[in-house]
């Protein structure tokens, strides 16, 4: 049995529906509950102590821990104050208060827009925000954002519930990027179930079979200590559980394209038939660079090729970019100032060397030594292959040189200037 004894659950919107049945659950299992509902109505008017209260006086009755909290999930850091004051620490986060103001884009106000971003988005950035670095500190953390469908497929007279959700999900995958070291686990739950929210909406006999204990045993299984799983869309409705990803097509090349080339090639672009998921955004990156790297070395019309670095190198394209954005921004070189040789290996043997002269103007990159006697400020020595993977983020510049695989002569404070230049052209990074 999945135990969280020990462990405090923070359940906001537990007021009913989903929320209660998640906070009784977690109760039945051992975990101390606050059980957080500002007692309001669907629509985000009224309060009232009376919802929470009731919620926390059931799990009392069986034996189990709970505190109510009547706060706005606007005001994150109460709803925290409560678990620390009650229970000394937070270890899982169910956000999952929410609010309809649905009406027809023509009609739908700025009130109507506001009220329902404020509640989905701030308060789950607020609650989150406020039980994070308790998370960091102890190594260990468990976050449910709820979306919805509406957010994946669109929904009539729900512009501004989608755009929440879908703002939801963007921020549940950073959330499992930036938690991954700490042990800090995010995950979005669509749900499909009877609550307050769906009251109305859909018809009593589909309410009657779409149980909120059926979303249940997801939550509980993706906050368990003893799973791992982060980033991912998980969805539940009537005992059916799944999954929901992401996929881009194989897309098409057009080099120097116009509108009509676009046009032209439009079911090549949209052919899904070979579409594929990226796990994380060094995938895409790396991919985008590859394929590109292939199209620079393929004469086009009959052209020849222009000259490039050594065109067996991986980080052939990185240069490209880095060629680029010294083009758009020279400004940057300036800022440095300096000349950066580096020295490329395939792991053993020199391959190839590059030279990046920023005090010249405008600033030059070409292959070989560096011209006209000067010397270099810097040397890096590292392999073609790390190096571009430290351009693309897959490995961190920090620990490769702590590790041996960057090797730095010089002034190795030039390294964080030439960060400048990385931020200014975000499609290479060093």
């Amino acid at each position: 049995m999945l135990r969280f004894d020990g462990k405090v659950v923070v359940v906001t919107g537990a007021g009913g529906g989903l929320g209660r049945a998640y906070a009784i659950e977690f109760a039945k299992r051992g975990a101390a509950v606050i059980v957080n509902d500002l007692g309001g109505d669907a629509h985000g008017t009224d309060s009232s102590t009376s919802i929470a209260d009731k919620v926390a006086a059931e799990i009392r009755e069986f034996g189990g821990k709970a505190v109510a909290n009547y706060d706005s999930v606007e005001f994150g850091e109460r709803i925290v104050e409560t678990a620390i004051a009650n229970f000394g620490r937070i270890d899982v986060l169910v956000n999952n208060a929410g609010i309809l103001r649905d009406k027809s884009f023509s009609n739908m106000s700025e009130t109507d827009w506001d009220l329902v971003l404020k509640v989905h988005v701030k308060g789950t950035f607020a609650v989150t925000k406020a039980a994070w670095p308790y998370f960091k500190k102890q190594n260990f953390g468990r976050v449910i954002v709820t979306a919805s469908n509406s957010a994946i497929y669109g929904n009539y007279g729900q512009a501004n519930y989608s755009a929440a959700k879908s703002a939801l999900i963007g921020f549940s995958h950073v959330l499992a990027v930036e938690g991954a070291k700490y042990n800090v686990t995010s995950n979005v739950v669509v749900p499909t179930a009877a609550s307050r929210l769906t009251q109305g909406i859909m018809p009593d006999e589909l309410l009657n079979a779409l149980k909120p204990d059926c979303v249940v045993p997801l939550v509980v299984f993706l906050t368990h200590d003893s799973c791992t799983q982060t980033g991912g869309i998980f969805e539940a409705a009537g005992g059916w559980y799944g999954q929901v990803q992401a996929y881009r097509s194989a897309g098409k090349f057009l080099p120097n394209a116009k509108a009509e080339c676009v046009r032209d090639n439009w079911q090549a672009i949209t052919d899904m038939s070979n579409a594929r998921h990226f796990n994380s955004m060094a995938d895409v990156t790396t991919e985008l660079m590859t394929n590109a790297t292939k199209v620079q070395e393929e004469p086009r019309n009959g052209e020849t090729r222009r000259a490039t670095f050594g065109s067996s190198l991986k980080s052939n394209i990185v240069f490209e970019e880095i060629r680029r954005g010294l083009k758009e921004k020279p400004e940057v070189a300036k800022s440095i100032n300096a000349i950066v040789l580096y020295i490329l290996t395939d792991g053993k043997n020199e391959v190839a060397r590059i030279t990046l002269d920023l005090k010249s103007s405008p600033p030059i990159i070409y292959e070989g030594d560096l011209r006209d006697g000067a010397k270099p400020n810097a040397t890096l020595t590292v392999a073609d292959e790390d190096f571009f993977n430290i351009a693309i983020g897959k490995l961190n510049a920090q620990k490769a040189f702590m590790s041996g695989k960057l090797k730095i002569r010089g002034n190795i404070m030039l390294l964080q200037k030439m960060q400048m230049l990385m931020e200014k052209n975000r499609r290479a990074k060093l």
